[in-house]
């Protein structure tokens, strides 16, 4: 499967524009605790934020940060970016005061986009900000009056398809977050080749997600892939949980739910799990971290409803390997989405055998531009029309490949090599641990040893020794963790994947 967009193409009028131009104008776009908004509704929002960010003087081809909660603004903010040719900058609406002044530094972003109660903190990080004109508060009540007075209607920037599109931060789990340029072909590539050929998005869908809009994986699952078929989202502000999902579910019916590893676990163990009806949902989605065997079945158990794990990246922008309803092969990240290839190989580029694990590598007209100022990282991932992001994947006979954790994870411990990802899975399986993150840290002799933060249901003086067992009893002896800390929470980065690098700084 090859998607070959026109030379000159936005995708604000593939995934909006073109609704309205079918004639769907009318039929409900966004479902918020606010009320609904259509299709048509959304465009002429669109064309207003437009309106406003030239007037503020943004130009094409400049950057423009979207800081907001999930919501109308938020769709209308990045729609309006578009239409006018300039390149959308999503980052979490949350991030620290020193985490916003390195995004300002590091995009050199025109504007940027804010409300909310972290608005004060993109403000506040603004001043002395390179190249940044304005900062505007689309929630402030002269914003909104001058936002309301624009025309809902305005010519769209004939961008050309290879013309960068939106930035997408890499959601590795240690150092500063890099952003992947990516372009209007790659988001409507993976579009018809992954939502409209494998997961089967129609017209008559309801999304609900789990992560929010400024991580990649939603954006596309819950915004751009329904906006395709002229089908419906479900939006929120307020923190996922499982109370906020549950009653979401309830109330609007959605078919599809993209869902994360964590917040399955958090599904499954809620005391009210086994009252819950998901029978609207065709399947739910999982990525952005490994899901255990153990999860998928306690999955399928609670609530019967198909569960799709996959694997894609920043660098390729969404998934390009995934499980299929009816072909689901647990502990498996499925098969290759057409429109892709994807192997097991060494560093050179040779495939490993079938069943040897290998770096991943993968192809496909989603790949991106390059990493923002690093040459060094975009030559050695970006090899040809070959991305390798250092992923450890093997292959089997059926072409289903499992994922084996990340090359800069691996720990070589007692002169072998340890998954942490495959001692993670074992403690999921102890009836005591809800979450588990193991990683290496360096000991007496300059010797590195397993270390495991756990996240239990309840704790007592010799749960330490007892999950040590529970490993070596499982596992071979030397991957059982040397030591084990109890922690409330595990840290989480921008996009809420495990903090690997604080834990091996000890710090949870």
């Amino acid at each position: 499967m090859v998607f070959d967009p026109p030379e000159r193409f936005n995708i604000a009028d593939y995934f909006l524009r073109a609704r309205i131009a079918e004639g769907v104008g009318a039929r409900p776009a966004l479902l918020t605790d606010q009320g609904t908004l259509t299709y048509a509704e959304v465009d002429g929002l669109a064309s207003r934020y437009a309106h406003l960010l030239r007037e503020a003087g943004v130009d094409p081809e400049q950057r423009v940060i979207i800081a907001l909660p999930d919501g109308p603004a938020f769709v209308g903010a990045l729609f309006g970016i578009l239409k006018i040719g300039a390149v959308v900058v999503m980052v979490n609406p949350q991030l620290s005061f020193e985490q916003i002044a390195y995004v300002y530094d590091y995009t050199r972003a025109t504007a940027a986009l804010v409300a909310g109660p972290s608005a004060e903190a993109f403000v506040a990080a603004a001043a002395g900000a390179r190249g940044l004109k304005t900062v505007l508060r689309v929630d402030a009540p002269d914003v909104e009056l001058r936002l309301a007075a624009l025309p809902d209607s305005i010519e769209m920037c004939p961008t050309h398809r290879d013309d960068p599109a939106i930035w997408l931060f890499s959601g590795g789990t240690t150092g500063q977050p890099k952003a992947v340029v990516q372009t209007h072909r790659s988001y409507a590539n993976t579009t018809e080749c992954y939502a409209k050929g494998v997961l089967g998005y129609s017209a008559a869908d309801v999304t609900l997600s789990v992560p929010k809009l400024f991580f990649g994986y939603a954006m596309g699952a819950n915004l751009f892939f329904p906006f395709s078929v002229g089908a419906q989202a479900i939006l929120f502000e307020e923190p996922s949980t499982p109370e906020a999902l549950f009653t979401r579910i309830a109330r609007h019916r959605p078919t599809i739910l993209i869902n994360v590893p964590t917040m399955v676990n958090r599904m499954v163990s809620h005391p009210e799990a086994s009252r819950q009806d998901l029978s609207s949902l065709r399947f739910a989605t999982s990525a952005g971290e490994a899901l255990p065997v153990e999860l998928y079945h306690r999955w399928k158990d609670t609530f019967h409803i198909e569960l799709l794990d996959g694997l894609g990246t920043a660098e390729m922008w969404h998934i390009f390997l995934t499980n299929r309803v009816g072909a689901v092969k647990p502990g498996t990240l499925g098969q290759v989405v057409p429109g892709f290839d994807v192997k097991a190989a060494d560093d050179t580029g040779a495939e490993v055998p079938v069943g040897d694990v290998g770096l991943l590598w993968v192809r496909g007209n989603s790949q991106g531009l390059g990493y923002w100022q690093l040459q060094e990282k975009t030559q050695r991932t970006f090899r040809g029309d070959w991305v390798v992001c250092g992923d450890l994947i093997s292959r089997d006979a059926e072409g289903y490949f499992t994922h084996h954790g990340r090359a800069d994870e691996m720990l070589k411990v007692s002169g072998k090599w340890l998954s942490p990802q495959e001692v993670e899975s074992c403690l999921l399986q102890h009836p005591a641990v809800r979450e588990a993150a193991v990683v290496g840290v360096t000991g007496a002799g300059g010797l590195v040893k397993p270390h495991a933060y756990v996240v239990t249901l309840e704790r007592r003086a010799d749960l330490a020794e007892e999950l040590k067992a529970f490993v070596r009893e499982r596992l071979e002896p030397f991957k059982a963790p040397r030591e084990i800390s109890f922690v409330d929470a595990l840290p989480r980065t921008h996009l809420g994947k495990v903090d690997r690098g604080k834990l091996r700084q000890g710090v949870a």
